[in-house]
């Protein structure tokens, strides 16, 4: 009607007659309760914060004997722990602690309908007796004639008293092992009542009734509950299924959310630092200082030796174009964050322009674009665990440096909503070509940027000019990566060492780096087998050779050698 609920609410709020406790979220509260002072007045503010990765952790504790009697499974404490840490990790758009359970209770129903559910071995057997017993079918009806026929069918009878016998004595075993995960689920419910009515009797005050549970009926089923997962840890002959939740069962659900894989999900953050600049260096060629100063400046931050409220790194990559600058913050982002996606790369020379700084951080109230926030700061509230690649930062005003300068000191920035965005889990890159032409890059690097971001940076990278042997190299995993596009059509491709040297041959030049390098292969081998796989040349099963003839590379088609039987 024409009276909203505030205003019905108001009057009674006033006189003490209505006890109200309301939840909602910062921005709801600022739109509707905020602009309505009187209604404000009647209610105190609680803020809740997001809870910590460590009170996630109590707080799953508290929660894990309820998802356990509501899905009958066991959930082992490492797999608690894994919830809140990987979720938190790995999942940007939600809050904590909703994120980690909703992975625990996606676990539990995993494990609880694979319990149920027919074991894939069993399934098997099932099925193959069912072929089995549909060929013999189809046989009796010509046993009689043919002797090959009447062969086969005693055969088949044979197989199928085997396959009989195995499949019942398999569902048999499944059987037991139910009814044993059965009874420990009795337990653990009926242990589930005993202190629901512990807490009840309690309460009313029976206090006859609430010394018999206390001292006799719940002991005793605490008792037989740890006799059972006791039993449930014995190594067992056959598993058809796990009894319960752990740590691996939450990284696949994780995996399964996110698209990492869930060997980069159960590594540690140790392993990857430790060999960071062996892994660094399969995808960079070269670059052996650059890649060594990052790899230094990551390991004080992770070992808690650099100070916690700063960014994981802060980078200014210097050189010419074509060297790796772009390329080691790709390898960064999937080494540190498990995915190239985890890169967020925006180019300064968009942000030229004096009133571009709202761009970045989000308009202010009132100004086109207010709903929308900022680039950089909108991507970063979503992805927080990412590497931010600042691309040709001297092109940008400088008003966008004294924004970055928060950034480099505080691992913060305030977007146009007024709202905080962390980026103290991100590694921050910058790259530029001042100095390139000249080769005096620290002359370079005072004369354009301010002292007070210098300062801040963790530590200033120099690229060196590929050589000629490194170009060589990086052919060889620019062509990799051709050769696996290719399988996938079904082709196979391979070339002389003669072709990958006039590749680097043709591809080389110090001034551009290894950019002319991608030219040369898209023209001279991409584009040949484009059209040869579109007018038919290169059809599926073939083996496509490139040599160097004359200069020139030339692909032939060869029928792929299938070894004799």
């Amino acid at each position: 009607g024409a009276v909203d609920a505030a205003n019905l609410l108001k009057p009674m709020l006033a006189r003490g007659e209505l006890r109200a406790v309301g939840a909602t979220t910062l921005d709801e509260y600022r739109k509707h309760i905020e602009k309505d002072p009187a209604l404000e007045r009647r209610f105190q503010p609680v803020v809740v914060d997001e809870p910590s990765v460590e009170d996630t952790i109590a707080i799953l504790r508290g929660l894990s004997e309820r998802y356990e009697v509501h899905h009958n499974v066991a959930i082992k404490d490492s797999a608690l722990i894994a919830a809140a840490t990987l979720s938190d990790r790995y999942i940007a758009d939600r809050f904590l602690p909703d994120k980690a359970i909703d992975r625990i209770d996606e676990a539990a129903s995993r494990v609880r309908i694979e319990i149920d559910s027919l074991p894939e071995e069993i399934d098997e057997v099932e099925r193959r007796v069912l072929q089995l017993q549909i060929e013999r079918t189809s046989l009796e009806k010509e046993s009689e004639s043919d002797k090959a026929t009447a062969e086969r069918l005693a055969v088949l009878d044979r197989e199928l008293a085997e396959l009989q016998e195995k499949a019942a004595g398999m569902k048999a075993e499944w059987q037991t092992e139910k009814d044993r995960v059965a009874g420990v689920s009795d337990v653990r419910r009926r242990l589930d009542e005993a202190h629901r009515e512990l807490e009840r009797v309690t309460r009313e005050g029976n206090l006859e009734r609430a010394a018999e549970l206390r001292h006799g009926e719940i002991p005793d089923l605490e008792q037989q509950m740890e006799e059972d997962v006791q039993s449930e840890d014995e190594p067992q002959p056959t598993r058809f299924f796990k009894e319960h939740v752990d740590s691996e069962d939450v990284a696949e659900i994780v995996a399964r959310w996110t698209g990492i894989p869930v060997t980069r999900i159960e590594e540690t953050e140790t392993n990857k630092l430790v060999f960071l600049e062996d892994r660094l260096h399969e995808r960079v060629i070269g670059q052996d200082e650059a890649v060594s100063a990052v790899a230094s400046a990551l390991r004080r931050s992770r070992a808690g030796l650099q100070d916690p409220d700063r960014p994981i790194g802060s980078f200014l990559f210097l050189g010419p174009t074509g060297v790796g600058k772009t390329e080691l913050a790709r390898a960064l982002a999937e080494l540190m964050f498990d995915s190239q996606d985890a890169m967020i790369r925006i180019d300064m020379s968009e942000y030229m322009e004096k009133h571009s700084v709202s761009r970045l951080v989000g308009a202010p109230p009132g100004y086109v674009g207010y709903e929308e926030g900022g680039q950089l700061t909108e991507a970063v509230r979503r992805r927080p665990y990412s590497v931010v690649l600042l691309d040709e930062l001297e092109k940008a005003h400088p008003d966008v440096f004294n924004s970055l300068l928060q950034v480099l000191d505080d691992g913060r920035l305030t977007d146009g909503q007024g709202r905080t965005v962390d980026f103290k889990n991100t590694i921050l890159i910058m790259t530029s070509n001042v100095g390139s032409g000249s080769g005096d890059y620290q002359a370079a690097v005072k004369s354009t940027f301010k002292p007070e971001f210098i300062n801040r940076l963790d530590d200033i990278v120099e690229f060196d000019p590929l050589t000629r042997e490194q170009i060589g190299e990086i052919v060889t995993i620019q062509v990799a990566r051709l050769i696996s596009r290719v399988n996938d059509r079904g082709l196979d491709v391979e070339l002389t060492d003669s072709a990958i040297e006039l590749i680097g041959n043709l591809g080389y030049d110090p001034t551009y780096g290894a950019r002319p390098l991608k030219r040369v292969i898209q023209k001279k081998l991409i584009d040949p087998l484009a059209i040869g796989i579109l007018d038919g040349s290169f059809s599926e099963g073939q083996l496509v050779s490139v040599d160097n003839v004359d200069g020139e590379l030339v692909l032939v088609a060869k029928p792929v050698s299938v070894p004799a039987a």
